[in-house]
């Protein structure tokens, strides 16, 4: 039985164009791949726009790193819906991933009671919308961020003091959030969850000068054990959304009364397998619930 894995250019083994990050895809395939040979799968690494035929043995796809997904939002949901017209499992399922594509779940997320970071949200952002944010956050820097993107690509950092031209703008939909200190002071926490169940946790710090906490820009993660109340903090959030996904990333950081959601990332996160030795078998087991489910 062989379980898929999507890449893409920047991140296939063999690929001219890997990314500086591959290194995370390796980590996490050699982390699936024992346990899941193990449970009586063989685990392929296929490009997500491979021909259909290139599926046609594949009983169950896991995202993975299509990691320039973000730039191709259309053309990657319709493969991912292709895909499960063909009876293929894929997980986390097309709908699930269409929900979270666009971070304006984080409002759903909000108004089923999650503590999250405040935001303005702009389909087009001027240099007198960035302006009166930083009146309406009460802050002195801002971060602007892409509604669907991903690996920090395409965020700002603004100073109050920056002076833009006059004609200045971002072209796409954006959110707007105050700068959190903590970020760099305490962290970034992100709670892994395999099929609703706590699996790991790690702390990401950004490099000295920097805010992205991502390895692409000098970020270092370490395992951490988070306290009852903190894994409660993160599991109401996969209580909260609107299908049990196989495998998620909880990404919180601290705010002046607790844990602020920053992403619940239910796409392609890297699930941080140095952090989880039990990893593999966790995600291994997953599959076998998930393909006995669609068996039935």
């Amino acid at each position: 039985m062989t379980i898929g894995f999507l890449t893409c250019p920047g991140t296939h083994p063999g690929s001219p164009n890997r990314r500086k990050d591959a290194f995370e895809h390796d980590l996490q395939v050699a982390a699936l791949r024992p346990a899941i040979e193990a449970a009586g799968m063989e685990l392929r690494e296929i490009e997500w726009r491979a021909p259909d035929t290139a599926f046609d043995d594949i009983r169950l796809v896991l995202i993975g790193t299509p990691w320039d997904y973000q730039d191709h939002e259309a053309e990657f949901l319709g493969k991912l819906d292709t895909l499960a017209a063909r009876g293929i499992a894929v997980c986390n399922p097309p709908e699930l991933v269409r929900w979270n594509t666009r971070k304006t779940y984080l409002r759903e997320l909000e108004e089923a009671g999650a503590a999250t970071i405040p935001t303005l949200w702009h389909e087009r952002l001027t240099r007198a919308d960035l302006s009166s944010a930083f009146d309406r956050l009460g802050a002195d820097r801002l971060v602007v961020k892409r509604q669907v993107g991903a690996n920090a690509e395409g965020q700002h950092l603004f100073n109050r003091s920056d002076d833009l031209p006059p004609d200045w703008s971002l072209d796409m939909p954006v959110m707007v959030q105050p700068f959190l200190p903590a970020i760099a002071e305490t962290g970034e926490t992100s709670f892994l969850f395999i099929d609703g169940e706590f699996s790991h946790a790690a702390v990401k710090r950004p490099a000295q000068g920097d805010y992205r906490v991502q390895s692409e820009y000098g970020g270092t993660e370490e395992m951490y054990d988070p306290t009852a109340a903190e894994r409660t903090a993160a599991a109401a959030i996969i209580a909260a959304l609107p299908h049990l996904p196989l495998y998620a990333r909880i990404d919180m950081v601290r705010g002046e009364t607790g844990l602020l959601l920053m992403e619940a990332e239910l796409i392609e996160p890297f699930l941080y397998p140095n952090q989880g030795p039990e990893l593999g078998p966790r995600m291994a087991a997953g599959i076998t619930r998930r393909l006995g489910q669609t068996a039935r």
